[in-house]
């Protein structure tokens, strides 16, 4: 057996790796993420993380890890921002307001598929235009759902969660222990 990660993020590498697991394989899907018309977020992301479990040929016993993590302002979608004008954007949308971040993990072994799906609630403090300047200048924002991390320098704008931190970081640690569980990966002894 072989455990694939269907994702080319670093932070959802470096959380494995606090269950005790390296993966075999790191093969990064390339599939079309853009949303469908009235599409929920919530669904939208399951969505997302399961076709990218589907899109990884394996072999019948390998295991396929993927996840999705989309950031929602009410029903709205804000994905990975295509530049800093939209990662500002974004910023400005967020500042001052709660908003949901549904990170979703879908694993395939063989035909059978076991996946989760999970909700966080995360509340950002008023930014001021100088903070939001410095954000984009460090250049974190790049890649990430929302125009931001929670781990990086944008930690210091979430005065509150509920949920998963590391759900919201890109792979909720015990909802992926579950399911790879599941899946028949054993586990680091005494991390889940």
């Amino acid at each position: 057996m072989r455990l694939i990660l269907g994702s080319g993020s670093p932070r959802r590498l470096e959380l494995l790796g606090q269950l005790g697991i390296v993966p075999d394989e790191i093969r990064p899907p390339d599939i079309d993420e853009t949303p469908r018309k009235g599409e929920l977020p919530r669904v939208y992301c399951a969505r997302i993380a399961a076709e990218k479990a589907q899109a990884i040929r394996a072999d019948a016993d390998d295991v396929v890890l993927c996840a999705d993590t989309t950031v929602a302002l009410g029903r709205r979608i804000l994905g990975k921002p295509a530049d800093a004008g939209e990662a500002a954007a974004f910023l400005m949308q967020l500042s001052g307001r709660r908003h949901r971040v549904y990170t979703a993990v879908s694993i395939k072994r063989g035909d059978r598929t076991w996946a989760r799906c999970v909700e966080s609630r995360v509340r950002m403090r008023p930014l001021s235009d100088a903070e939001v300047n410095a954000y984009l200048a460090s250049e974190d924002w790049r890649g990430k759902a929302g125009g931001y991390g929670i781990q990086g320098p944008a930690g210091a704008f979430i005065p509150w969660i509920s949920g998963s931190f590391t759900g919201i970081v890109g792979l909720p640690l015990s909802e992926t222990a579950g399911l790879l569980q599941a899946a028949g990966v054993p586990l680091m002894k005494g991390a889940a």
